[in-house]
């Protein structure tokens, strides 16, 4: 149905920015004392501009699944698919944008508090000060404006999402009934069968949220057909409201740490570089949960207004074999990040390594083999 349009969007990704992403990453890996300095720090760049670009395209696709724009449907019955008629209207389709500025803050997240938290690390060691302080500030001062951006980026797509997708909003804030002066809930309780949101609210929050006016209407749940509407509101409110809950979490927590800098005290508090240390997970967290919210909030559609999940399923592939595929995909990738997490702890454990002194390749080469470490004493 859509594999014109996803076709479209992640060849480019593939032809574009995959390859420019793994080509460089060679570099980025196995160039130490290779390449000039210039060299490595160039194929650095291109590593993560790739993966930028790469997101770019993926974002694209799963945009134009909540708002499709730029096609048309041909083909009868079981023929019936989507075809491209203007590709940068696909490509800018209605929420496009704000949904990759939101990736992209996500990602730049996740990225500075990792550095945040393996500094924060050394700094409570008292290990490598000479580069874990420098760093921790560059990480920090990413991680501030990331998150402040984030929240206007937010707000932003959430006003695309009342626009585009009133019954994705109704299920995010528990709202059933259409009603002017809608509460916007801090946290709580959705019941689907009575249909009722209990909790802490902001009186007329949504409505301001929405339309700046504390007495604007809301479009609730009920205006909507019940096969037309999120089955599941109350996993949509909680993945939501979890991810709100980050969000600030991550503000406050870089704000009160810029605010100790500027007293220059920031390293005086070890209890805060405890808190850095495992706030890692925060931001990974907060991006699985809003993409929880963005795919179950569509439901129950494939293609927002254009084909239903249930019409999406395909009648040659067996239930039993889908099943075997999420059992086996659900093993490789536990046990990558299993050894993803195992190596990089090793790798935060040994400490950074003076690369223009030593090779790290060569180093653990010679470690491995003693005919090289013998070699090398001579």
């Amino acid at each position: 149905y859509v594999g014109d349009i996803f076709g479209s969007a992640l060849a480019a990704e593939g032809i574009f920015a995959f390859a420019v992403e793994s080509g460089f990453l060679g570099i980025l890996l196995f160039g130490w004392n290779r390449v000039g300095p210039k060299v490595h720090f160039f194929a650095t760049l291109m590593v993560f501009l790739g993966s930028m670009f790469s997101a770019v395209w993926i974002v694209v696709a799963n945009s134009w699944q909540q708002t499709p724009a730029g096609y048309h449907i041909v083909g009868h019955g079981m023929e019936v698919r989507a075809e491209i008629t203007d590709f940068w209207a696909m490509v800018f389709n209605p929420s496009s944008v704000d949904r990759l500025t939101h990736t992209w803050l996500g990602a730049f997240l996740a990225g500075s508090f990792l550095v945040l938290s393996v500094n924060a690390y050394y700094i409570r060691k008292n290990k490598y000060l000479e580069i874990a302080k420098p760093t921790f500030k560059i990480a920090l001062t990413v991680a501030l404006i990331s998150s402040l951006c984030q929240l206007i980026s937010g707000h932003s797509s959430a006003d695309g999402v009342a626009k585009n997708q009133p019954a994705k909003l109704a299920a995010m804030e528990g709202h059933y009934d259409t009603s002017a002066a809608a509460d916007m809930y801090l946290f709580g309780w959705v019941d689907n069968k009575k249909q009722t949101t209990t909790g802490l609210a902001i009186p007329g929050g949504l409505s301001f949220l929405v339309h700046q006016d504390f007495k604007a209407p809301i479009t609730g749940l009920n205006a909507f057909k019940p096969e037309d509407r999120p089955s599941q509101v109350n996993a949509v409110f909680q993945f939501y409201h979890i991810m709100i809950t980050i969000g600030m979490i991550l503000i406050g927590l870089t704000v009160y740490a810029s605010w100790l800098w500027w007293k220059g005290k920031l390293f005086e508090k070890k209890w805060l570089m405890m808190i850095f240390v495992w706030s890692v997970l925060l931001p990974q967290i907060g991006n699985q949960v809003g993409w929880f919210t963005a795919e179950m909030g569509r439901q129950p559609w494939v293609v927002y207004g254009l084909l239903r999940t249930s019409d999406g399923l395909s009648k040659n592939v067996k239930a039993e074999q889908v099943m075997f595929s999420l059992i086996l995909f659900t093993l490789v990738y536990t046990t990558l990040l299993i050894l993803f997490l195992y190596l990089l702890n090793k790798k935060i454990k040994h400490g950074p390594v003076d690369y223009n002194t030593k090779d790290p390749i060569d180093e653990s080469s010679k470690r491995d083999n003693p005919i090289l470490e013998h070699d090398g004493q001579h």
